[in-house]
Parts: structure tokens; C-alpha cells; sequence
């Protein structure tokens, strides 16, 4: 299980949907991430959303020691318009994930990447109650 950017910043600044998804991967899944992943939280959590130093400490924390993290040099193919997204492609296929949650629209419109479902947060939830 893959959680994009979007979905754990929308599970830190907020109670909803996503932070819901959040718990529930702590408890019920193993979590993939990358340091990619990770690196990009770190700056959007402390730039756009002006958490403290310390508060990102604590999120990048929690993420990290709840997360297998993925080695990846990328993919070699361009698979999506905007090349960050690749990223978030590389780290799921590198870490073996069933899935990856997000609500980046051009991530989403894929669908499927080489068997791994792309999910939006709501979505994730129809898929667990199949079975995942």
C-alpha cells in the first residue's frame, strides 16, 4: 500500500477520509514509501502548509517508521504528463504495492499501472470491502 503525497498531507492538516486511510494502513497493511515521497511531504508540510520544523520532524517520523522504504532510480519510460508522478510510480512498482492511494488526478486517469490499482481515497475503501 502506497500513500501519495496529497493523501498523507490531507491526513495530517485535517480529520476526513484520508487521515481515516492513513490509520487504517498503520494498523491493517505495510506501507510503502520512498525517499522521494517523503522528501516531497518534508517541503509541502513546511512550505505551503507552515508546520514547525518539529511538527514536520514528527510526521516525517511517524511516516518513516511505518513504512518500507523503496530504493528506485525512476522509471525507465515516461509514464506520466508531469514526470513527479513517475516518481510516485517507481517507488510502488520498487516496493511491490497492491495499490496506490491518491487524489492526483494524473495518477488517477491511469487507473492501473503494471497490476498496482490506483485509488482515490474513497475508492480505497470499496476496494478493502472486496478484499483488497
Amino acid at each position: 500500500m502506497l500513500l501519495d503525497t496529497n493523501v498523507l498531507i490531507a491526513a495530517f492538516i485535517a480529520r476526513g477520509n484520508s487521515s481515516e486511510v492513513f490509520e487504517h494502513c498503520l494498523s491493517e497493511h505495510e506501507m510503502i514509501t520512498s525517499q522521494w515521497i517523503v522528501d516531497e511531504l518534508e517541503e509541502k508540510l513546511s512550505g505551503r502548509f507552515h508546520f514547525s520544523k518539529s511538527e514536520v520532524k514528527g510526521v516525517v517520523a511517524l511516516v518513516m517508521g511505518n513504512a518500507e522504504m523503496t530504493r528506485t532510480d525512476g522509471l525507465v519510460e515516461k509514464v506520466c504528463r508531469d514526470a513527479d508522478d513517475d516518481n510516485v510510480l517507481a517507488a510502488a512498482l520498487a516496493g511491490k504495492a497492491v495499490c496506490i492511494v491518491t487524489g492526483d488526478n494524473d495518477l488517477l486517469i491511469l487507473k492501473d499501472y503494471r497490476g498496482i490499482k490506483i485509488l482515490t481515497p474513497t475508492d480505497f475503501w470499496k476496494f478493502e470491502a472486496r478484499g483488497g
